[in-house]
């Protein structure tokens, strides 16, 4: 307790709201985790670039959204852990231009394009995650990426200093982006074109019908676990091929309706569903010589051990109790 409490002292103070050992099981999309030392909600952007600026350099810092591709091992995440919510969730239009901030849900910035009658974002309903973890990654559905959409955006760096990027300076590839890894996304600005909003709402409809009935969409999953291999083949084919579909480990599976999707049944931990897909990558190199890389970002350590463990490894939730310093400022 000692250690997290010199740890939460050595924090700037912040408008937004700062807890410690939070589980971060309870916010990803797999339910599964072990939990962040601090986790800081900003207020806004200048919440989050002060805090940037003024705290202890050797304080590790991750960003998070929603948790929709997001695997936290076991023993959690040291440090503060920034989940980009409500206060980066803006999104504004102004004529033919879509400005959303790094925590808007992806599929309601499609939506409010659609409200405007602006065309060009219909693939982000397809896209479960943020704008920041879009951006992140150069996500993609159907037929389209954010390369494709993208005029500009702000990230925030290690130091608290907001940066403009342009398309160019993103550096986008398949399912990355040459931002430095510890810079956060805040905005994204995108061009659109006008459109007839009937054909718009029809993309959209299209997209959404054709998730239900090809992914695990009501499953404790963390979307496409493996990136496409640059030789064209898909990783789903060849995680069939391998005979991985529906295959168990623990609490873990392969799913039996899109076997690029590993699935949380019921009481998996976050050991299972990496291990697991390990297995389906060591399965897939020996069938066709193909090695998958993981889409889904892994963090954190596997030994559930720290400030944030007790005797019996429970974890405090953070919000009571002698492990919770709150460093809350209106």
């Amino acid at each position: 307790m000692a250690e997290l409490q010199r740890l939460m002292e050595s924090l700037p103070a912040v408008r937004g709201r700062m807890r410690s050992c939070v589980p971060l099981g309870q916010v990803t999309w797999f339910r599964v985790g072990g939990p962040a030392e601090v986790m800081f909600r900003p207020e806004d952007v200048v919440d989050l670039v002060d805090f940037l600026a003024n705290k202890p350099a050797n304080i590790p810092v991750m960003a998070m959204g929603v948790g929709s591709n997001l695997l936290v091992r076991d023993g959690g995440v040291d440090g503060v852990v920034v989940r980009l919510g409500r206060g980066l969730a803006q999104v504004k239009i102004n004529g033919n231009t879509v400005t959303a901030g790094a925590g808007a849900l992806d599929a309601n910035v499609a939506q409010a394009a659609m409200a405007a009658g602006l065309t060009g974002l219909e693939f982000l309903s397809g896209i479960p995650g943020t704008i920041g973890g879009a951006l992140r990654m150069n996500a993609g559905a159907y037929g389209r990426e954010v390369k494709d959409a993208i005029s500009a955006a702000t990230a925030v760096d290690g130091e608290g200093i907001l940066h403009t990027l342009t398309p160019d300076e993103l550096g986008f590839g398949y399912r990355t982006c040459q931002v430095p890894g510890d810079w956060i996304f805040t905005s994204a600005t995108f061009h659109t074109e006008h459109g007839d909003p009937e054909n718009i709402l029809g993309a959209i409809t299209a997209i959404q019908d054709a998730r239900a009935n090809t992914q695990p969409i009501r499953a404790r999953t963390g979307g496409s676990t493996f990136r496409n291999p640059a030789t064209g083949a898909n990783a789903w084919e060849l995680i069939d091929q391998a005979g991985y579909r529906g295959k168990v480990r623990g609490g873990a599976m392969v799913s039996d309706q899109h076997c690029n999707f590993l699935i949380n049944t019921g009481d998996a931990t976050a050991d299972d569903l990496e291990a697991l897909g390990e297995e389906v990558r060591a399965a897939v190199a020996a069938e066709s010589g193909i090695t998958l890389e993981w889409e889904i970002r892994r963090t954190g350590h596997a030994e559930m051990d720290g400030p944030c463990f007790g005797p019996s490894g429970g974890v405090s939730d953070g919000t009571s109790g002698p492990q919770s310093f709150a460093r809350a400022e209106a």
